[in-house]
């Protein structure tokens, strides 16, 4: 099969440019139906390190996406305005010459997982937004197979608090790309169980060092299972019945690593005398996850957060920590398992069952507030 090319010339953005004189972000979606792991170990992986290595690279990362068919968005930044052509050049060629060698031989073009993608077009693209989506008979249109577009970068300043908290999300993008990118080198996660172990524990990590009480932790994690649960009404797509089915076989282990990982990472997000410790897979999370907690903090106490209110009509200045961090945390937990590769469906699964261990092995939580 013959990889298809196609470029779109497109403006980049300069926004969330915190790295002081590094040129504009630069953003390329990578249509590639098939699972990413060969394309982040074989091409962006090496692409980033060699452009980091001849100091052309500020800043990068990747996330998943499905809009238009399923595709890897790759994101770099170089380390100055003149060297953004020479990143863009070597970009373009690296993606080029991966798809040529190896190209996703699977066409989304009927089937179980374009109706799916379709269910999630209707759901988070209403009425005129589709426009530029859908082809003549209404449906989604699906980009070539094996194909880059360069296109805008278009930062959610609303969804993590603005240009400051822009610039920290980036931060932590990298982190978070660059552990799935070990991840996937060194674990079986194409094993389902690995995965889903991998996904539990980041999660795990992450959650107690933005969330350390027993009482708030539970309710944020019920919380997170509703967001999921309300967002795809109707469907059947997140269940409940079914996660309960499950949580048998899996709670007394699960539980007792929730305990392990929360002792660990206490106070200040490491293992602290006499406390468990962390593999140093989980260990280098907590101390990250330790940081960008304690810079979100930093940020909110200085008034520098501006959410988008949940009805998209104002933004909200937020300076009490206790209310940015779950704000945060939602979507840095999400994009960490975006990267993964870990359904929607799997992450609300997650989430339920590390709730009610909580809950369950914590007397006193069991009426905490989602």
């Amino acid at each position: 099969m013959t990889a298809t090319t196609t470029t779109t010339t497109t403006t980049p953005s300069t926004a969330g440019s915190g790295d002081a004189g590094s040129g504009a972000w630069q953003a390329t979606h990578i249509f590639y139906a098939a699972n990413p792991r060969p394309l982040l170990l074989q091409c962006v992986r090496p692409l980033v390190d060699e452009l980091a290595a001849d100091g052309l690279l500020a800043n990068w990362f990747f996330i998943n996406y499905w809009l238009e068919g399923p595709h890897v968005r790759l994101r770099v930044k170089p380390s100055s305005p003149e060297a953004a052509e020479e990143v863009r050049r070597r970009t373009g060629a690296a993606i080029d010459s991966f798809l040529a060698e190896r190209p996703a031989l699977y066409e989304v073009d009927s089937g179980f997982l374009n109706d799916f993608y379709n269910t999630l077009f209707e759901i988070e693209f209403p009425g005129g937004e589709r426009a530029p989506y859908v082809d003549g008979d209404g449906r989604m249109r699906l980009r070539p197979n094996n194909s880059r577009h360069a296109e805008p970068y278009e930062p959610e300043y609303g969804k993590y608090g603005g240009p400051a908290g822009i610039e920290l999300a980036e931060w932590h993008f990298r982190h978070s790309s660059e552990l799935v990118a070990d991840a996937f080198r060194t674990k079986n996660l194409h094993l389902r169980t690995v995965l889903l172990g991998t996904s539990a524990q980041l999660m795990m990590v992450m959650s107690g060092c933005f969330l350390p009480g027993d009482r708030e932790l539970a309710g944020y994690l019920d919380s997170y299972y509703e967001f999921w649960h309300r967002a795809f009404p109707g469907t059947g797509f997140i269940g409940t019945e079914e996660y309960d089915r499950n949580y048998a076989a899996t709670a007394p282990a699960l539980a007792a690593q929730f305990a392990r990982i929360r002792a660990a990472v206490a106070g200040d997000g490491t293992a602290g005398a006499g406390a468990p410790r962390l593999p140093a897979f989980l260990a280098g999370w907590a101390e990250h996850c330790a940081e960008l907690r304690d810079r979100a903090v930093r940020l909110a106490t200085d008034g520098e957060l501006v959410f988008r209110s949940w009805d998209g009509e104002r933004d909200e200045q937020v300076t009490d920590p206790a209310v940015a961090l779950p704000l945060l945390l939602s979507p840095y937990m999400h994009m960490t398992n975006n990267r993964l590769h870990v359904t929607i469906r799997d992450e609300a699964y997650l989430s339920h069952v590390l709730g009610r261990c909580l809950r369950e092995s914590r007397p006193g939580t069991a009426e905490a507030g989602a």
